[in-house]
């Protein structure tokens, strides 16, 4: 759909204004450490390049030991994150007292191979967890300053369920300040890179996570996602993920926490480097809540209907979709028709021109009681006062400020906002959601773009502040959606694709996760670029 004249004439004038406020940022911001030329050493250890199932499976059948498995990890940990800056705290002690423990119960166990695997479906397999989790004895900051020394003193709920099933924690992700910007940066923990390019965001909020897991120093962990925070993360990192539809994975304890009604549109799942561990994940996530899924019925993609939508119709706030991505989309459905011989549809829907005007109105909605969402503000400056926007910026501005810039613009942007919703874009959230709904049904998948770029350069993303939209529209309307790396583009970074379906068919978007890892490849060792 092509821009009108005045549409044209605010997207330059934005992107001046955007390419202004860059000038001025490299100005006043200080230097960074050089990583150029550096890269991440490739994977040594072959237990390194399994999926959780087989490892677990490995590991009951006493093939290798789960101290050996741990140790592995610790070891990959070690070598990469000193140039990722993912891993911030580390329980590696306690991770192989663990492990120990487990091989002693493997060898007692007199019920055999199947008892474990059903009581204990991840027994042994190490696991790395969001910071923004409670995860007992770790820290639990999402990286502001004045939360330094909290620590859990309990497991969230995902947490506690991972662990139930066996998995052993090894330390707690990177996050963006309070988990509210798309790139993991804060002044406690410093700034996380992507492993293939550590010039480059890991993504955000759970870029931690995303950057361990692409780097081979994870095979499984948990993000959570109101924005994005799942996704882009494992787009930029080549990794897959799973935002599961809302209620189904327990959000609570994390922080921070929902309100408002931003508990509608936040999501917990599975991140992983294998297809098939997404599927096991979320059944132990979902705990008494996997019933409302159907995660056990087996699923025909040449029954399904598949449609896809290539961009966002063209919103002068989003920058326009690479024709790198473009272009594997299209591969994408090029392989669907031929291989499963299916016909993919094109579909566009002019409401997604709004995207990110409609998540910044619900994301700002008042819950049932009307009770209006915390202020952000108030969030930066617990457990004290409030802080003050715009004395942070002027703070800022000489570099005194205990905040990050997204953080400061957000509590800006607050102050901006209305009290009262705009009619239209409500009107064109509920068209878009009934038309969605009306296209899916139970048995149709979509394609859409993760992002309009393959991962931006580190602080980049200021300037393109809305491109999450991409992401951020999913949420608002309630659908599950599978993130699934499609190989490396021209610059040698990950491309990929998310994979919706209708609420509650989060089943269909994992198996079609599988038939896309087959396909093009999954996850590739950035070391070995």
């Amino acid at each position: 759909m092509a821009l009108s004249r005045l549409e044209k004439v605010q997207v330059w004038l934005f992107k001046a204004f955007m390419g202004a406020l860059f000038a001025l940022f490299r100005l006043l911001s200080p230097l960074r450490a050089g990583v150029s030329g550096k890269k991440l050493p490739p994977v040594g250890d072959p237990l390194l390049l399994l999926s959780a199932t087989q490892l677990a499976k490995k590991i009951r059948r006493k093939e290798v030991s789960s101290v050996e498995v741990v140790q592995a990890y610790i070891d990959r940990i070690q070598e990469v994150n000193p140039l990722l800056n993912a891993v911030v705290k580390d329980r590696f002690d306690a991770a192989l007292q663990e492990a120990a423990q487990v091989d002693k119960l493997i060898e007692e166990e007199t019920g055999g191979e199947e008892v474990l695997e059903d009581r204990l479906p991840l027994l042994g397999v190490p696991l790395s967890v969001k910071e923004s989790y409670a995860l007992q004895g770790m820290p639990f900051t999402t990286g502001v300053i004045s939360r330094r020394g909290v620590v859990s003193t309990v497991d969230a709920p995902p947490v506690a369920l991972l662990k139930r099933a066996g998995a052993i924690p090894l330390g707690v992700t990177n996050t963006s300040e309070l988990c509210m910007w798309l790139e993991s940066h804060n002044h406690l923990y410093g700034v996380t890179n992507n492993p293939y390019d550590l010039e480059r965001i890991p993504g955000g909020s759970s870029g931690g996570e995303g950057s361990i897991l692409g780097g081979a120093g994870a095979v499984i962990g948990v993000g959570s996602d109101i924005g994005g925070s799942i996704r882009m993360p494992c787009f930029f990192n080549g990794v897959f993920g799973h935002k599961t539809t809302p209620g189904v994975v327990s959000c609570e304890n994390q922080h921070p926490p929902c309100s408002g009604r931003q508990g509608e549109y936040i999501s917990s799942g599975p991140m992983c480097r294998y297809a098939e561990d997404l599927l096991p994940m979320l059944k132990i996530m979902a705990g008494p809540n996997a019933h409302m899924l159907s995660l056990n019925t087996k699923v025909d993609l040449k029954k399904l209907r598949f449609f896809t939508i290539p961009h966002d119709g063209g919103s002068p706030l989003t920058y326009p979709v690479s024709k790198e991505l473009i272009e594997i989309q299209r591969k994408v459905v090029q392989h669907l028709e031929e291989d499963l011989g299916v016909k993919v549809q094109e579909v566009q829907f002019p409401e997604l021109r709004y995207s990110f005007q409609i998540w910044d109105t619900y994301m700002g909605l008042s819950d049932k009681k009307g009770k209006p969402p915390r202020p952000f503000a108030e969030l930066m400056g617990e457990p004290g006062r409030p802080a003050w926007p715009l004395w942070e910026l002027l703070k800022w501005m000489v570099r005194r400020s205990e905040h990050t810039t997204p953080a400061i613009g957000l509590a800006l942007l607050e102050m901006s906002h209305v009290s009262k919703p705009s009619a239209f874009i409500i009107q064109q959230k509920e068209k878009l959601q009934q038309a969605m709904e009306e296209l899916l049904g139970t048995d149709g998948v979509f394609l859409y773009p993760s992002h309009p770029r393959v991962a931006p350069k580190h602080h980049h993303p200021l300037f393109r502040p809305f491109d999450f939209a991409y992401t951020g529209i999913i949420n608002i309307l309630g659908l599950p959606v599978t993130q699934c790396p499609l190989g490396l583009g021209e610059e040698g970074l990950p491309l990929g694709v998310q994979v919706g379906a209708g609420k509650l068919q989060d089943h269909l978007t994992l198996e079609v996760a599988l038939y896309l890892e087959k396909t093009f490849g999954g996850w590739r060792d950035p070391g070995a670029k």
